[in-house]
């Protein structure tokens, strides 16, 4: 089975039918997802989600779009909400630097506050990186020379430099539906070069459904779609991609296990 090792099932967007959605993925062959945090002021929603679902985890931290409203959150909070049994990652947290929601020093500030909650936890950090390369490698340079950290570059749509310094650095990549979109050449072309041990493929859910689904709410089942243009990009097996991304993203997400989920006859 596949892992969507990134979605927002709090969403508004999933909450008349989160269960359905839950039993789909599991048909589809996704037996694990974690669903993501972008407000620690609202992580009570995404905790009680995880609690619900056996195969579905989550992670704890506050987006960049929302570091200006959250500048209070400490490592020591992160930490102390992540020793919670369901929760497998700190974050997300980076920076955004092409909607610009929050000042760009809330982000970096709350950037590296969450990369001290991962190095304390040992759990990975969950990075949104868009349009800020260079600040984003600047940042992981300098925190991973006080102590490393496990990462993953999540929805990966930067340039070749940040995933090779993401990878030299110990980090992780993670392909979303942007890897099957028809101008996303330089991003095939990545995830083509990328160690075998150090890739993964999430939905971002609801955001960027895959074909056949562009333009429609995606949803974790649609993530077997990104996995076979990941295996057809790298010239291998969809069974292959489905093993290695699932043994890669318990490797990263150490601390979440494994469960048997049952598929509907």
């Amino acid at each position: 089975m596949l892992v969507d090792s990134h979605c927002h099932l709090d969403f508004p967007d999933f909450e008349a039918e989160r269960d359905a959605i839950v039993a789909r993925a599991v048909e589809a062959g996704v037996g694990h997802m974690v669903t993501i945090s972008t407000r620690v002021r609202q992580f009570e929603r995404v905790r009680a989600i995880a609690e619900t679902y056996d195969n579905v985890f989550c992670s704890v931290g506050t987006h960049p779009h929302n570091a200006g409203e959250e500048t209070d959150v400490t490592a020591d909070e992160l930490a102390g909400l992540a020793d919670h049994p369901k929760v497998v990652a700190i974050g997300e947290a980076g920076l955004d630097y092409f909607y610009d929601k929050s000042p760009r020093e809330a982000q970096a500030r709350g950037f590296r506050v969450h990369i001290e909650a991962a190095r304390r936890t040992g759990l990975p950090l969950v990075i949104h990186a868009r349009d800020a390369d260079d600040d984003i490698a600047g940042i992981l340079e300098d925190e991973t020379g006080k102590g490393a950290f496990p990462f993953v570059l999540h929805c990966f749509s930067s340039g070749r430099r940040l995933a090779e310094t993401g990878i030299a650095l110990g980090g992780h990549i993670s392909f979303s539906g942007i890897l099957t979109f028809r101008n996303s050449e330089e991003i095939r072309a990545i995830a083509r070069d990328m160690p075998s041990d150090r890739i993964l493929v999430e939905t971002d859910a609801p955001f960027l459904a895959p074909p056949p689904h562009r333009g429609k709410r995606n949803e974790p089942a649609f993530v077997v779609n990104t996995a076979r243009v990941l295996a057809e990009t790298r010239g291998v097996s969809e069974a292959e991609i489905a093993a290695v991304t699932t043994d890669n993203f318990f490797r990263l997400f150490s601390k979440a296990r494994p469960v048997r989920v049952a598929m509907q006859a």
